[in-house]
Formats: C-alpha cells, sequence, structure tokens
C-alpha cells in the first residue's frame, strides 16, 4: 500500500515528465486547471498513466470532481487501499 507522501511523489513525476510542469509548481493545493494549465485530454492521459502505475482504474466520474493536486492523491489513495 502507498500513503499520500509517496503517491504525491509519484504524482509529481508523472505531472513533470507527461506535461513538462517544473516540480516547484506542484503542490498539494495547485489547481490542476487553472495553475498548472492541464486540460481535459491531459486529465484523461493522466487517468492512464495513474492506471499503468497502480494497476487500478479511476472512474472517470470521480475524477470530475477532482480540482487539486491533492485531490487526486486523495482519489488515488482510496482506490490503492480500498479493500476489495
Amino acid at each position: 500500500m502507498q500513503n499520500r507522501d509517496e503517491i504525491f511523489a509519484i504524482l509529481r513525476d508523472a505531472l513533470v515528465e507527461l506535461f513538462e510542469l517544473d516540480a516547484e509548481r506542484i503542490t498539494l493545493d495547485a489547481n490542476l486547471y487553472q495553475d498548472l494549465e492541464i486540460d481535459s485530454i491531459d486529465a484523461i492521459d493522466l487517468i492512464d498513466h495513474i492506471k499503468r502505475q497502480t494497476g487500478k482504474k479511476i472512474a472517470a466520474e470521480e475524477f470530475k470532481s477532482v480540482r487539486s493536486v491533492g485531490d487526486v492523491v486523495e482519489a488515488v489513495h482510496r482506490l490503492v487501499n480500498a479493500v476489495p
């Protein structure tokens, strides 16, 4: 199981790699759409990357409510720590 800090580190690295963002811009409070300029196509790429990293897919419905990097961390934390 991964804790929130590990998930944040993986997510930060993914955002840097996929979207060529500066790591310093990526904080838990950063808004994906306004601060990091992630668009809907980028969000799909991010969901796909998370699926490859975790082996689990985040439901698109759940991702619609995500606004900040911290929201993504929470969604992934719930996903990877869900009791089957």
